[in-house]
């Protein structure tokens, strides 16, 4: 498969997944934290797709969210099936992507950093 198509599956399984979350989750999960999917990457054959969330909240709230996010990928994974036409509906694997709370500690440590290497002013 080409990159291009590729790229333009994840693309279109990462808008899919994200409405789904909020459609088909029931209302009260996502009280505490908020998720975002990220990115999606899909395997070549389009067998199989890891979906890289990142949950916002109470740092305890993220294992059971991504708990729930793998159990209820089979219904996820039907409701794919049912909207997008694929060869394969590939088989979604969650997994907590750290990236957002990285680059939020980074820009706080460089806040902290900024008042201090701030030149006098004459």
């Amino acid at each position: 498969m080409s990159v291009d198509r590729l790229t333009r599956v994840n693309e279109l399984l990462k808008r899919e997944i994200g409405d789904l979350l909020f459609r088909v989750m029931p209302s009260n999960v996502f009280d505490l934290a908020a998720v975002t999917v990220t990115r999606v990457a899909t395997s070549r054959n389009l067998r199989e797709a890891r979906v890289y969330v990142s949950i916002l909240g109470h740092e305890a709230e993220r294992p059971r969210l991504l708990a729930l996010l793998n159990k209820r990928r089979g219904e996820l994974q039907r409701r794919i099936n049912k909207d997008i036409v694929l060869k394969y509906t590939p088989r979604l694997t969650f997994e907590l992507d750290a990236s957002v709370e990285e680059g939020d500690r980074v820009l706080t440590i460089l806040a902290k950093l900024e008042p201090a290497t701030t030149p006098p002013q004459p």
